[in-house]
């Protein structure tokens, strides 16, 4: 799995962070979302998943998965 985030897009809702907390931190300056991990462990890709639903602004994109 390859995942992207649109910083521009992120509002600083936080759920990302709430709900993948090792793929995904929030910018202390601004609240916008961090992404740490840009090929995350097959064991995380539910979670995610979950991220990228969640996320309210659509931040969060999925690009591939293996």
């Amino acid at each position: 799995m390859e995942l992207r985030v649109d910083r521009e897009r992120c509002i600083g809702a936080g759920m990302c962070v709430l709900t993948a907390p090792g793929v995904f931190d929030q910018d202390i300056e601004d609240g916008r979302v961090v992404q740490l991990d840009v090929t995350p462990a097959p064991e995380l890709e539910p979670a995610v998943r979950e991220a990228a639903q969640v996320c309210p602004s659509g931040a969060i994109t999925i690009v591939s998965a293996d």
